[in-house]
């Protein structure tokens, strides 16, 4: 048990109100009372529960008191259940030791203190301390217009940094994280020229946007005074000339800011096109040295997850939210000097909103997480239900159930159809509320800058152009929350795919390289045990020999241990103990591609790429001529029923040879190796989809194709190997019961013979 939970082991853990919602494989729902309306308590369980290892999601609701927890198929529903008590047991027993008082000098206790959530508390504190320091200082207007500003200024810095420190705790134990280098800048590698040539452009865009705001609101000033006071300094001192010249200066802003804007993007976009190019390429070349079973059974979904949208997301935030936030962080930069300096009456109620607003959209952010989570389950959902439907067509329709699949549809569509109304609802109130914000902001300043202006305190001249900008950083603003989402889900991508990489590749030999023309095909397996994870072992102090030029069989049960021996041979897997060895070497010293290309390997279920026939037959020996192709087939009795398809080798064949039938994609296969042409030849059940005079046939070409090379075949069906050198009986446990040829063993009468005879009829006659 991890150590976040170890120490609660020993405690009396109180019966808390934790009732479990609902649960799929690696999902479950609860309702935690303890969370209910205490943002704080639903942080820490929900950071707490993502430290814990196999729990890959964890997500509490103070709002809805609702908990989403997501976790490795490993992972039992007990232990998940055991995890979150133990959890929220913790965070109890945490809030109430911080809720507890110290040894008080007086015996005077104080109160309980609210738990007001992640957001609200800065800015009340300083907020209040603002009011007071207004309070308390008998200044100026002007001083205490500063002071509300410094206010304002500190609030926004208290919410940012509030949310910074959750993003950090929340991505601290992420791989990557603690070193020198940001996940960003990790993100970025060697594309560091093209984002900084993006951040300069957008610099001087947002720069030329708020310039033509300003030539806009001398334009205006103009047209009420007749005159703007700042262009008089240039020579313009006519009405006239000022219009005539404010219309150049409006008509070069735009162009720059179209100009600026364009190539920004352009290069925003391509920057994010380059992440994306880069990430996908080095990760999936990462991948393909994986060992093999990081490739099997659930982890190719995740696998091919990481390399879609993960590797997509790392790039999507440089190609959309990096340009919004350089921007938003320009307009700050310029805005906030620029109305200390010029006008500092109305600065304060200019940026009043923006840490409003910058807790508005962390507050919906993390509402609108588990909002989204709901929405993005029932979708996936929905789309899970459509595929298998689709994909069960003939099941279907078999036993009439179209009716039954069209309901239940139509009800997860209903579900899908509600929890989107709940986000837009959500979205739709967060950003009628930032307009709110921006509406009272501009009347606010209207009000207060033209008392200003009535008064003499600031002019009208100043008052004018700049009354339009801030309302350029709150509407940038707005978009404050989207972009803490991208960030949130690039570092979780960032960490899938850094865990990708963490994943071992496969070892090479030591040794020395193996010359494939000069292997002779001798195989020797030498005590050989191995186990998979989990589970007893498939071989067991294993030793066989497979003579050199020729075909040993290897028959007996399912889960005998026999396709293991092919693995073993191919090193998709490696031996616990004992050797494998071929012409004397151990397979391990040898390098993984020299062994590979030693030998020609068809498995039981074939793979076939989504592309013609031909193609799938030169896979592996692209340069091959299409005579050799012919002929390859032709021994694999594929020739024939290829040439009847309207377009011959041509002919596309759809994903894993979807438009083939099982025993035309083994007979591919087959050709595939046969076109190889390798000195040892593995064939696991490569025959079982086909009748028995294609197979018959097969054999016949076989016979000749297997002549001076060694061939290891292995079936369930004798009749296949009735003509091999050699046979080895494995039965379970991974060890020969028998072995020697067809006739040999039939005079034993022992499990070969029983199994001969079972297959061939005679037991029954």
């Amino acid at each position: 048990m991890p150590s976040l939970l170890g120490a609660a082991a020993g405690n009396h853990v109180v019966d808390l109100e934790v009732r479990l919602r609902s649960i799929i494989p690696g999902r479950q729902r609860w309702d935690v009372e303890p969370v209910l309306g205490r943002p704080r308590a639903a942080e820490v369980l929900a950071a707490a529960l993502r430290r814990i290892p196999g729990i890959t999601q964890a997500q509490a609701n103070p709002i809805t008191g609702g908990l989403l927890v997501r976790h490795e198929v490993s992972v039992s529903a007990a232990d998940v259940d055991r995890i979150v008590r133990r959890a929220v047991a913790l965070v109890v027993e945490a809030t109430a030791r911080v809720a507890r008082p110290a040894p008080a000098r007086s015996a005077v206790k104080p109160a309980p203190r609210a738990d007001h959530g992640v957001g609200v508390r800065p800015v009340l504190a300083v907020g209040g301390g603002v009011a007071a320091g207004i309070a308390l200082i008998r200044g100026s207007a002007l001083s205490r217009q500063l002071i509300a500003l410094g206010g304002v200024a500190a609030a926004t810095v208290a919410v940012v940094r509030k949310a910074w420190r959750r993003t950090a705790d929340a991505t601290r134990d992420l791989p990557g994280a603690g070193t020198e280098r940001h996940p960003l800048l990790e993100i970025v590698g060697p594309h560091r020229r093209r984002l900084c040539r993006a951040s300069a452009l957008s610099v001087a865009c947002q720069i030329a946007e708020m310039a033509l705001g300003t030539f806009l609101g001398w334009t205006a000033l103009v047209l009420i005074k007749g005159e703007a006071a700042p262009l008089i300094r240039f020579g313009l001192t006519t009405a006239s000339a000022q219009l005539l010249g404010l219309a150049g200066l409006v008509a070069a802003a735009c162009a720059a800011v179209a100009g600026l804007s364009y190539t920004s993007n352009l290069q925003w976009r391509q920057l994010g096109q380059d992440i994306e190019h880069d990430w996908r390429g080095r990760t999936y070349a990462h991948v393909q040295h994986l060992e093999l079973r990081h490739l099997e059974g659930e982890r190719t979904t995740r696998v091919a997850g990481a390399l879609t949208e993960d590797v997509r997301q790392l790039g999507a935030f440089f190609a959309t939210s990096a340009g919004d936030l350089l921007q938003l962080g320009t307009s700050l930069a310029v805005l906030v000097p620029l109305f200390l300096l010029l006008a500092p009456q109305i600065a304060w109620i200019a940026f009043l909103p923006i840490p409003v607003i910058a807790w508005l959209s962390f507050h919906y952010q993390d509402k609108a997480a588990a909002d989204y989570a709901v929405s993005g389950e029932d979708r996936a959902k929905l789309h899970s239900r459509l595929v298998n439907t689709l994909e069960a067509g003939a099941t279907v329709k078999s036993f009439c159930t179209e009716d039954y699949e069209a309901v239940r549809i139509d009800e997860l569509s209903g579900q899908v159809q509600e929890s989107s109304r709940q986000t837009d609802r959500s979205a739709i109130r967060h950003a009628e509320t930032v307009r709110v914000c921006t509406t009272s902001s501009m009347a606010g300043t209207l009000l207060i800058g033209g008392r200003s202006v009535l008064n003499g305190s600031l002019p009208f001249e100043v008052f004018s152009p700049l009354i339009g900008l801030p309302q350029m950083v709150l509407m940038r603003m707005n978009r404050l929350g989207g972009i803490v989402d991208q960030y949130q889900r690039t570092l979780a991508a960032h960490d899938r795919v850094q865990r990708l990489h963490a994943l071992p590749a496969e070892t090479e030999g030591t040794g020395g390289p193996l010359d494939v023309e000069k292997v002779r095909g001798e195989i020797v397996l030498d005590g050989v045990t191995f186990a998979y994870p989990g589970r007893p072992p498939a071989l067991e102090d294993l030793t066989l020999t497979i003579p050199a030029g020729q075909v040993t069989a290897l028959v007996g049960a399912t889960g005998s241990g026999k396709t293991t021996v092919a693995k073993l041979l191919m090193r998709f897997q490696d031996v616990a103990s004992g050797s494998v060895l071929i012409d004397g070497r151990d397979v391990r010293d040898l390098p993984r591609r020299d062994l590979r290309h030693a030998i020609g390997f068809v498995a039981q279920d074939p793979f076939l790429f989504d592309g013609t026939i031909a193609d799938n037959i030169r896979y592996g020996s692209f340069g091959a001529s299409d005579e050799a192709l012919v002929e390859a087939a032709t021994m694999a009795e594929a020739h024939t029923f290829v040439a009847s398809l309207p377009d011959g080798y041509d002919t596309v064949i759809g994903e894993r040879g979807a438009a083939l039938s099982g025993g035309q994609r083994q007979r591919i296969a087959l050709a595939r190796a046969i076109l190889k042409d390798a000195p040892v030849v593995i064939l696991d059940e490569a025959t079982s989809a086909v009748d028995n005079e294609t197979e018959a046939a097969i054999q016949r070409t076989l016979r000749v194709f297997a002549a001076d090379r060694t061939m290891v075949v292995i079936a369930h069906r004798l009749s296949t190997v009735r003509h091999a050198d050699r046979i080895y009986v494995m039965d379970r446990g991974g060890v020969v019961a028998e072995q020697g040829t067809h006739d040999e063993l039939l005079a034993r009468q022992g499990l070969y013979a029983s199994l001969w005879q079972l297959q061939a009829g005679e037991l029954a006659a």
